[in-house]
């Protein structure tokens, strides 16, 4: 008897830890089953609005859609989200003969969107939102097929008086100005092509010249305007040939453009430019919007 009346006290720790430790392992597990749900449940609603974003003519692929706003179901019921963020890659460029074709990735981002019903969005679904910021991004090979320098390539060097520019911590960079282009074109008096390639091959042998220029973008009547306004001769790694003086105006110009008119989301109108890392990138914004996933990315109409 007094061994077991000396064993009693220990049992009631034990059950009570026991008890606390199961009823932990349901609250972990009841979390996670609620965040599977609310995951799926928002997977799903993305789903469908990327679906009729792709009904739009001009959207070639599904669009990576995100709905703003954790967790997902508190804001299902209202279809109110904090934004809404879309992005469609693959849309057609005009204006640019060859192959591969050109193409851009169109974003927008709906900024306090209503859905309505996230179960029934469709095609013909109205999408409101407060305010959108529309931007559609080209890539280095895109921009150098527009302007006919096949080894073009965009880069955004950090600001001279930013100490260590660039590194991870400060993401993209961007630029509107002092935008360092580079790439391969002929001079003067040589052919675009030598029996069928360009200057950046080998096979040219015609005077050619790769070199880094500076430029800055801008937008005139909704489409970029690229301006090369001198040879780059900054920190970051670059061409630097030696360019006849009677030929430097004639090479500068080849930097020199106004790219076709670019879809923007919904038909939104390119305010102004900028270049972002390896990118070059049109962005409008627009006050309220009323818009339908099927008119996301229709074809622009024929013009120069």
């Amino acid at each position: 008897m007094p061994e077991t009346s000396s064993l009693t006290p220990k049992r009631a720790p034990r059950r009570f830890l026991q008890a606390a430790a199961w009823a932990l392992v349901v609250v972990v597990v009841g979390a996670l089953v609620a965040l599977v749900v609310n995951d799926f449940s928002a997977s799903r609603a993305e789903h469908r609005l990327a679906r009729a974003i792709q009904a739009s003519p001009g959207v070639p692929f599904e669009p990576d859609v995100i709905l703003g706003g954790f967790p997902f179901l508190a804001h299902k019921s209202s279809g109110e989200f904090s934004s809404v963020l879309i992005s469609a890659a693959g849309v057609p460029i005009g204006g640019c003969a060859g192959t591969p074709r050109c193409t851009s990735t169109v974003d927008a981002r709906l900024h306090s969107a209503t859905l309505g019903n996230t179960s029934n969005i469709g095609p013909e679904t109205v999408l409101h939102a407060t305010s959108m910021t529309a931007e559609t991004r080209i890539d280095s090979p895109t921009l150098g097929r527009l302007m006919g320098i096949i080894d073009l390539y965009v880069n955004t060097p950090a600001p001279e008086d930013k100490a260590g520019g660039g590194g991870p911590g400060d993401g993209l960079l961007e630029r509107t100005e002092g935008i360092m282009i580079s790439g391969t074109v002929p001079l003067p008096g040589s052919p675009e092509t030598q029996n069928g390639f360009p200057p950046s091959a080998a096979a040219y042998t015609a005077p050619k010249v790769k070199v880094s220029v500076s430029a800055k973008v801008s937008v005139v009547d909704g489409r970029i305007r690229i301006e090369a306004t001198d040879f780059y001769n900054g920190p970051e790694e670059h061409y630097s040939a030696d360019v006849p003086q009677e030929f430097r105006s004639a090479v500068l110009k080849r930097f020199s453009t106004t790219l076709p008119a670019l879809q923007m989301a919904w038909g939104a109108t390119a305010k102004h430019a900028l270049s972002r890392g390896s990118d070059l990138v049109a962005i409008g914004e627009t006050p309220a919007v009323a818009v339908r996933g099927i008119d996301y990315a229709n074809p622009l109409p024929a013009g120069p």
